[in-house]
């Protein structure tokens, strides 16, 4: 069985780099909402867990929190930006409002003897993007990272081997921002990194294979990242019994829709219903200003269109 990393999602925008860039390290990682039950995450029995980072501040009361239980599951974890504050946060540690808040890069002075920082320069240029920091640790916790600004910029608890970041380091700004991440995947959490991609892509192919047997599948297709590998997966295992009705709801940049029929009819060439649906979800999203609420009427015409 593959070394997996589970990635709590805060609703951070690189949530997902975050996960490719475990994967370029050949290590498997699998992203879980953070309300994930524990016993949901110790069922792919990981080496190791990363919060995200996300908009909210963890002091709101409705703040997205994980369950307490993740930080006894066993495992190390990795806290990045708000997954560090809400560390602390929820291990007993005081979270403020910075004095000046930290967006784009900045000169971080590490902690050599820290085990993330092993072989690293004294200083890094790493990208921040915080208006809320660290102000106090929880017990057990020591700085191993500081800015002019942010006397806490990483911590850590060998003894529980939890560790916090306040910066990036998925995100390509941050200089030696890869090395950082392997030395939590490799050194701390002892992965083998011996995953590879194209192994993953067959294992799905047998798996899909053996659930459809002689049957037929029909998929609705966004044309974003998800979808598509999906859609490709799909036709690699069951070729022509594949049946997707792609929606175009509008929103796409331009020439994207023709990319998407052009795709899934030459290099993929599946049975491909194409919808233009994109007066519809007009008239749905006329008058409407809240993002939330725009991701729902998106969402429920989708599946209406698709139905």
């Amino acid at each position: 069985m593959a070394d997996t990393i589970i990635i709590l999602d805060f609703g951070g925008q690189y949530t997902q780099l975050i996960a490719r860039r475990v994967r370029q390290a050949k290590v498997l990682s699998r992203v879980l909402p953070y309300w994930a039950k524990p016993e949901e995450i110790a069922a792919f029995s990981p080496k190791g867990i990363i919060l995200s980072g996300g908009p909210a501040s963890v002091l709101a009361a409705d703040a997205p929190r994980c369950d307490a239980a993740v930080f006894n599951l066993g495992v190390p974890v990795l806290g990045i930006c708000y997954g560090m504050q809400l560390m602390a946060h929820m291990l007993g540690g005081r979270v403020a409002a910075a004095a000046s808040r930290e967006y784009g890069l900045r000169d971080v002075r590490l902690n050599n003897d820290a085990k993330l920082f092993s072989g690293l320069p004294a200083q890094l240029s790493c990208w921040m993007s915080h208006t809320y920091q660290v102000e106090q640790q929880p017990q057990g916790f020591r700085g191993i990272a500081a800015t002019d600004s942010c006397p806490v910029a990483a911590m850590a608890d060998d003894g529980r081997k939890l560790y916090g970041l306040q910066f990036h380091p998925e995100v390509t700004h941050t200089k030696r921002g890869g090395d950082i991440l392997k030395a939590f995947l490799y050194d701390v959490c002892g992965c083998r990194g011996d995953w590879q991609m194209a192994d993953f892509a067959q294992r799905a192919v047998a798996d899909i294979r053996e659930a459809v047997g002689t049957g037929k599948v029909l998929l609705a297709l966004s044309g974003g990242v998800d979808s598509s590998v999906v859609a490709a997966l799909l036709h690699r295992a069951i070729g022509d019994r594949l049946h997707c009705v792609f929606v175009d709801h509008g929103f796409m940049r331009k020439d994207e829709p023709r990319m998407v029929k052009e795709v899934f009819t030459r290099t993929f060439p599946v049975t491909l219903v194409a919808v233009d649906a994109a007066d519809r979800f007009m008239d749905k999203l006329r008058g409407v200003s809240d993002p939330e609420q725009k991701r729902k009427i998106i969402g429920a015409e989708f599946v209406a269109v698709f139905r």
